[in-house]
């Protein structure tokens, strides 16, 4: 009688498991992702009249829910008035989803390469500053792993420039791979 009684009890608190959601939470979970992407930039220089096409690569780094870190680099390509402003800059940035739709701010630091062309390749005037930029942006998930750059916006100061600085815009729209 005792074995019998053993075995039932045995077999209702087994059967009761399932009605206990005593799951565990998973122990691995995504940290972030990376996403690495190549666009197109049109440059408002704020020296000179015309405005400078440019290749931009970016990397963002999500680490959290809305923060992650952005790179970010402007490499001049198209300059009908032999005026380039290269960018390299890095910084925090915060990131609001909805959906398949991501809108981020950002805040980067960095340096910015001025060059003049005076008439020959052999002999251009470069400078390098100190440069910030504030902006943002939107990304759209076609899949998993692509992502578009709807539009990026980057309102750049580069302080050291001249008696006034330099205060060039930027409007990027591209592509990127995200790894996950």
């Amino acid at each position: 009688m005792k074995r019998h009684t053993l075995i039932g009890c045995f077999a209702c608190v087994l059967g009761m498991t399932t009605l206990s959601h005593a799951q565990a939470v998973p122990a691995a979970s995504r940290l972030g992702s990376i996403a690495v992407g190549v666009g197109g930039t049109i440059l408002n220089p704020d020296y000179g009249q015309k405005n400078i096409e440019a290749i931009t690569f970016f990397g963002d780094v999500n680490f959290a829910k809305r923060f992650g870190v952005e790179g970010v680099i402007h490499y001049s390509v198209n300059t009908p008035t032999d005026i380039s402003e290269n960018s390299y800059l890095v910084g925090p940035r915060y990131i609001l989803r909805h959906k398949r739709v991501e809108g981020y701010a950002k805040a980067l630091v960095g340096v910015g390469h001025f060059g003049l062309q005076q008439g020959s390749f052999a002999n251009p005037d470069t400078a390098t500053y100190f440069e910030y930029a504030v902006g943002g942006g939107v990304d759209v998930r076609v899949k998993r792993h692509f992502n578009i750059r709807a539009f990026d916006f980057e309102a750049q100061k580069w302080p050291g420039f001249g008696t006034n600085g330099l205060s060039p815009l930027t409007f990027t729209f591209g592509a990127s791979y995200v790894f996950h």
